[in-house]
């Protein structure tokens, strides 16, 4: 009986404890569940409210799981052990309590930068994420898997917010205009030595230059919401120089390639090149800046995908020991050099431009905005025709339309930039320019020989070396090699003196020329009194391009209406003289001729072939 009596005291005492844990624990879950359920002012509210339940539903298993461990036999023998070592239990208990309050504290840390994330303030909010995920770390899953399930649904709940705060960056912070932040590493401390140093007179000449082109800049900016400190990024990429052309092709004042500038509507032709225009370029950088800001979430990260290009970023953070976005300073070593320095380059101008007196740094000769006139002209007319025209310089002229390749408007209507206070005189007299016959510059193609150098060859075809390094889109004078084909721009000059000495076909005369170093087809046209439509469809040339030592055949432009006219005269007094010949197969132009009777070039010219040609079965020939 007293025995009985003992086991009966060991039962209840063994169902009070149970009770007493499963208070314990049905306690702290349901705190942890009113802390989830406490209201959230998110901006994506749906996602919050989804990434709360899937916290509650593994709690709530968490708590049943233990609840049922409680009431089983394996648990009670388990507890009935536990008895029998005070000590163990103690260091048990305090364990799981530690490990829930790990939980615990993860969850204060996620509703916090829920708070922070509300209130704008976003690196806080990330600070407080990465704290969450630290400490959920700090369980052990093979000592306590239990957690297990919590764990991952908290830090699924992580990165989910980290990702929501990168996306709604632009809606949080839109309508600021100095939310780049100013990180002054080492990294940005050595481009502000640098930029306050050696390369001083360049940040002031590029300050000077600046003056020209922010102020339109800035108000373009706010009218997109972005930062104002974004209107320096020209400071870096081009030194504010309009015509900047780099290595790899980027031009103009924000430095787009050729694909990019195409993407954002920047057009290029035989005649202009928008990527040249500030204005045009500044519209398309912001549209591009934006999109990169939506795509990367923070700036500095934008920036450096501005440089490099936004899929070699998305690479590399794709290979990041994480699976959500983070800052731009974990992608820097993995960035290309360029890259590395470019984002800390423009910090280290933010931090100068705002310190000017610092570093003993002023602007001296600052360049003025240009007060212009946007005016329509439908005839192509050359800008020095202009200028001189309305009395003014022809730099200026084109310094104010700096997208005009050749200083040569198009065939087609172009909106032309005239100073204010010229552009009455130009619509008044736009009427008396005449329409030039000038075409920009062609090219002809030189292969480099071994010890030529770009200024030997611009002597050589009279042209400038500038003209050469702009054409082949070659930044440094020295990087030409022998075997490298350039593309050498013609020369105005040579136009005229070909002119003056045209020699004159006659009807139905074909003669062959050799191309010579700066010919191109419209001087070889006028040369010979014909047309390049003509030399063209006579020689099959699909493009104007020529080769020195190329073999033109030369036809007047006159010889084919005179053909036709003599064909019909002789038709009307000599009937079957002149008619149509259809080529039959095994036919050539020599069989041709030699079985009418008639001279070969004749038959050439009067079919506009040359002795290469071919012709084919069924094709009509004249034959006189």
């Amino acid at each position: 009986m007293a025995q009985q009596t003992k086991l009966a005291l060991i039962l209840i005492i063994l169902w009070i404890t149970a009770g007493c844990q499963y208070t314990h624990n049905k306690n702290s879950s349901s705190d942890i569940l009113k802390r989830i359920n406490e209201p959230e002012k998110s901006i994506v509210n749906n996602t919050t409210l989804n990434d709360t339940k899937l916290i509650k539903h593994s709690l709530e298993k968490s708590s049943e799981s233990k609840l049922n461990c409680t009431t089983s036999n394996s648990c009670l023998q388990n507890q009935a052990k536990t008895k029998t070592d005070p000590n163990e239990s103690d260091l048990e208990k305090e364990s799981d309590l530690s490990a829930q309050e790990k939980i615990d504290q993860a969850l204060d840390l996620c509703n916090y930068a829920q708070q922070m994330w509300e209130k704008g303030k976003l690196e806080e909010a990330l600070t407080n994420l990465d704290s969450a995920y630290y400490s959920i770390l700090e369980i052990d899953p093979d000592i306590y898997p239990e957690f297990n399930q919590q764990k991952e649904d908290i830090r699924f709940l992580i990165s989910k917010r980290i990702l929501e705060i990168y996306a709604s960056r632009q809606i949080v912070v839109n309508g600021q205009h100095d939310e780049i932040p100013i990180t002054l590493n080492t990294h940005v401390k050595k481009e502000i030595k640098r930029l306050t140093g050696p390369e001083k007179k360049f940040f002031i000449q590029s300050l000077e230059r600046a003056q020209r082109y922010r102020p339109f800049i800035v108000s373009e900016l706010k009218k997109a919401g972005l930062p104002e400190d974004l209107s320096w990024l020209p400071l870096i990429e081009s030194g504010f120089k309009i015509r900047a052309l780099s290595p790899a092709r980027a031009l103009g004042l924000w430095q787009f390639i050729p694909s990019t500038g195409y993407k954002f509507g920047l057009n290029r032709n035989y005649y202009i090149d928008e990527r040249l225009d500030p204005e045009k370029a500044t519209r398309a950088a912001i549209a591009y800046l934006r999109e990169l800001h939506n795509l990367f979430g923070d700036w500095t990260t934008a920036l450096a995908a501005y440089n490099c290009g936004e899929s070699r970023v998305l690479r590399i953070i794709r290979k990041q020991s994480i699976n959500y976005l983070d800052n731009f300073w974990d992608l820097y070593q993995n960035l290309p050099r360029e890259t590395s320095r470019y984002v800390p380059r423009f910090l280290a101008t933010l931090h100068i431009v705002n310190n000017l007196d610092k570093y003993n740094i002023k602007i001296d000769t600052p360049s003025k905005p240009f007060d212009f006139q946007v005016c329509e002209i439908k005839k192509q007319v050359r800008l020095k025709d202009i200028a001189k025209k309305i009395g003014m310089d022809t730099a200026t002229l084109k310094e104010l339309n700096p997208e005009l390749r050749y200083a040569l408007l198009p065939p087609e209507p172009y909106m032309l930039k005239i100073p204010k206070e010229k552009a009455q005189l130009f619509l008044s007299t736009i009427d008396e320019l005449k329409t030039t016959g000038t075409p920009p510059p062609m090219y002809v193609f030189h292969r480099v020989r071994r010890g030529e150098t770009l200024s030997g060859i611009a002597n050589k075809y009279k042209t400038s070396v500038r003209a050469i390094s702009i054409a082949n889109n070659i930044h440094k004078t020295h990087k030409i090699f022998a075997g490298k084909v350039l593309k050498i721009p013609g020369s105005t000059n040579s136009s005229i003196a070909s002119i003056a000495t045209a020699t004159q076909l006659k009807p139905g005369q074909t003669i062959t020329y050799t191309v010579r170093r700066g010919d191109n087809l419209w001087n070889i046209a006028r040369k010979f009194g014909t047309t390049t439509k003509n030399i063209m469809t006579t020689n099959r040339l699909s493009c104007t391009n020529l080769n020195i030592g190329q073999t033109l055949y030369i036809t007047s432009k006159k010889q084919l209406i005179l053909a036709k006219s003599d064909s019909s005269k002789k038709s009307s007094s000599q009937h079957n003289k002149t008619f149509a010949y259809r080529v039959k197969s095994g036919d050539s132009p020599f069989s041709i001729a030699k079985k009418y009777k008639m001279d070969l070039n004749r038959l050439l010219a009067l079919n506009h072939l040359n002795k290469r040609s071919k012709i084919f079965p069924g094709q009509k020939l004249i034959i006189e």
